[in-house]
């Protein structure tokens, strides 16, 4: 009998070799899986991106905030605004699209850089904050603007003192404007107006009028002092589509301390300088139909001869013409220190005046050799007060005062 060997059908040797591809799948699947730290740094991830975060830190350095990036129509009078992340000792630089560095320095504040000037129209400029980063090592940002065109409607600003000038200790900086400024922009003019006083007094700027700003200390200035004032307002909006014509600059000294009391009730003026009295003067103010205003107020100019002509005053009683020497002005209104050889027999005695302060001839000469454009003089105990305005009166109010008219709170 024969006998047969049994071999699988077709079908069960498929089965067989499908269970040993997929053993040898599942065997290439599991190398592939490897759950090793290597395995891991390779993902990228996971451990990859955690261990790269930790290595870079926090973020760090300075970025300008303003001008934004590419920024265009940049007014001209612009600073520089930047943010400090981490980092501290910040540093900036500004070069044109020429690679011309601009000159300028940190404002009080920290948080702005201000350039020495207005910058030129049209122009490109770039700007780095430099840094120094938590972890000690520097860090750099840069981006860059461009300013405005030249504007066609401007506004002219000035100093009435010239470079150079010596005048009294009460003179206030005066700067005008050749157009009102606007309420709402008086702030950001009064940041761009810069006192440096040697030495250094406390002072702040009042705004007299929309064209006019005045700046005092809080008391006299003191003798000697040496004062640095500059108006940065080249290219600084101004309201109503106008912009500051031009940045100005000013030096000025202050003389000696030569201060003028009247005293209506002695009739005498007591002239007291650098802290000494030098001359007690007889004196004739205004009599009681135009009295002497009382106050504080400054010489505002000085005449050596003029004339006096109220002709068009409306009462005939107070019309004149009359030759004056050794005039000077105190009040826009008229009243003046003068000398009045009519009333010398009555200084001292009587007033007569318009509202003047009589002297006679002899001391007329002599004040006039002495004061400048600014010394004080206080007249005290008229039957009128001085009306703050008329004249330069920016001493004739307290220092509670007169900071009340400042665009900006006064934290000094």
């Amino acid at each position: 009998m024969r006998t047969h060997r049994r071999t699988p059908s077709r079908q069960a040797a498929w089965r067989a070799l499908c269970a040993a591809a997929l053993a040898g799948t599942l065997a290439l699947l599991t190398a592939c899986s490897d759950d090793s730290p290597s395995a891991q740094w390779n993902d990228g991830k996971n451990g990859s991106g955690q261990e790269q975060q930790q290595d870079s830190g926090p973020k760090q350095g300075g970025t300008v905030t303003s001008p934004a990036a590419d920024a265009t129509d940049v007014p001209a009078s612009t600073e520089i605004a930047f943010q400090l992340e981490n980092a501290s000792n910040p540093s900036i630089e500004l070069k044109s699209e020429s690679g011309e560095t601009v000159e300028g320095a940190l404002q009080e504040d920290g948080k702005s850089w201000l350039p020495g000037g207005a910058l030129d129209y049209g122009t490109k400029y770039t700007v780095t904050v430099n840094a120094t980063g938590a972890d000690g090592k520097p860090t750099s940002n840069s981006s860059s603007f461009t300013t405005m065109a030249k504007p066609t409607k401007v506004v002219r600003v000035s100093s009435f003192l010239g470079e150079n000038q010596v005048v009294g200790v009460g003179m206030p900086l005066i700067v005008r404007f050749g157009r009102a400024v606007p309420e709402d922009f008086r702030d950001d003019v009064q940041r761009r107006l810069f006192v440096q006083a040697t030495p250094q007094q406390e002072g702040i700027w009042h705004w007299t009028s929309p064209t006019e700003v005045h700046y005092r200390p809080k008391t006299f200035w003191q003798a000697g002092t040496k004062i640095s004032y500059r108006m940065q307002t080249g290219g600084l909006p101004m309201g109503d589509g106008y912009f500051g014509r031009a940045d100005v600059s000013v030096d000025v000294k202050i003389g000696p301390s030569f201060i003028m009391t009247v005293d209506n009730k002695t009739k005498k003026m007591t002239v007291t300088k650098d802290g000494k009295v030098i001359k007690t003067i007889p004196v004739s103010l205004g009599k009681k139909s135009t009295p002497s205003a009382s106050g504080t107020m400054v010489v505002i100019e000085k005449q050596r001869k003029t004339v006096f002509d109220t002709m068009d005053d409306p009462n005939p009683a107070n019309r004149y013409r009359t030759p004056i020497d050794y005039a000077q002005r105190l009040t826009w209104s008229g009243q003046f220190i003068h000398a009045a050889p009519w009333s010398e027999g009555v200084q001292g005695r009587t007033n007569v005046s318009h509202g003047c302060v009589n002297v006679s001839m002899a001391m007329g000469a002599w004040l006039f050799g002495q004061t400048r454009i600014g010394d004080p003089i206080t007249v005290k105990g008229t039957e009128e007060k001085l009306e703050n305005g008329n004249g330069w009166t920016d001493w004739n109010m307290s220092w509670d005062q007169y900071m009340k008219g400042s665009a900006i709170p006064y934290n000094g």
